[in-house]
């Protein structure tokens, strides 16, 4: 048995219309497509592309989001490559979405290139370019032995 990817997050929301506001154009600008079907006679909305489903569902109970609390820290899509992020950094401040500059975060990895912005209710979106490490992780999968740091058993190996 292997999970090969993420099929689905939800993510619960203060104010459902408000959400959307902010929701569909970003979704949209990220080449996602918008489902309303409601679940057990509550409104939902669900992004999706090929790969993975984003749903949004009214939240039970009021407070900002805390990424400190027990939860979701938070959330992260992959793009292709730094040129991606960079496109997407810029549509986003052209819906008025305060991202940050794409950047380079070597305390990550030496070629982690993010750019980062917020929600309605304070929830951190990341937007991230495909790194060399995930091709490497893909590329050496059946090499890992170890469960615990694979990475650096796997290199004291092969020296």
């Amino acid at each position: 048995m292997e999970v090969i990817g993420l099929d689905h997050v939800y993510l619960s929301v203060s104010d459902l219309a408000r959400s959307e506001r902010f929701y569909d154009p970003v979704m949209q600008a990220l080449g996602f497509r918008k489902g309303d079907k409601p679940i057990a006679g509550e409104p939902h909305a669900h992004y999706f592309n090929r790969v993975l489903q984003l749903t949004l569902r009214p939240a039970r109970s009021a407070g900002p989001h805390d990424p400190y609390a027990p939860g979701l820290h938070h959330l992260c899509l992959q793009l292709a490559t730094p040129a991606d992020v960079d496109a997407a950094a810029g549509a986003l401040r052209q819906l008025g979405v305060a991202a940050t500059d794409p950047a380079r975060y070597p305390e990550y990895n030496p070629d982690y290139y993010a750019t980062f912005f917020s929600d309605p209710d304070g929830l951190r979106l990341e937007l991230v370019s495909r790194t060399p490490y995930r091709d490497e992780v893909v590329k050496y999968w059946d090499r890992f032995t170890t469960f615990l740091n694979p990475w650096a058993e796997f290199k004291a190996r092969r020296r």
